[in-house]
């Protein structure tokens, strides 16, 4: 899917995930994950997306649900990206940190000048 770079949006594309996740047979509290994970990897997109379109790729296999967001923003250095202060909190910077403590894996990827991907999976009826 490309997607415009606007908030409203994230909500069509939970309902989607939802939607497959169900389809699938995840369970609600799975789903509810999913959407969580989804909705910051959106956020992210829509915030360092420089006002670009975002993609989005749900890959369907039997045991497993991937997500690929994509965005055509500025991109970063992934190693200069901090472990968020917990105990410390402040706003922003938790948006990886919520999607991998959600899915049971993520990937991301980022280059300077050429945007980032996220690629999240959840693997159906495991507890990894």
């Amino acid at each position: 899917m490309n997607m415009p770079s606007k908030p409203e949006y994230v909500g069509v594309i939970r309902l989607t995930v939802s939607a497959i996740a169900n389809r699938m047979g995840f369970d609600i509290e799975e789903i509810e994950d999913i959407k969580v994970a989804v909705a910051e990897g959106c956020t992210n997109a829509i915030k360092h997306g420089l006002d670009k379109n975002f993609y989005i790729n749900f890959l369907v296999s039997p045991n497993s649900l991937s997500i690929l967001i994509k965005d055509e923003g500025k991109g970063c250095n992934p190693s200069e990206i901090e472990v968020p202060d917990l105990l410390n909190p402040k706003e922003g910077g938790l948006g990886l940190f919520i999607i991998k403590s959600l899915m049971d894996e993520v990937e991301f990827t980022s280059e300077e000048g050429s945007g980032s991907i996220i690629k999240m999976t959840k693997y159906l009826g495991a507890d990894i």
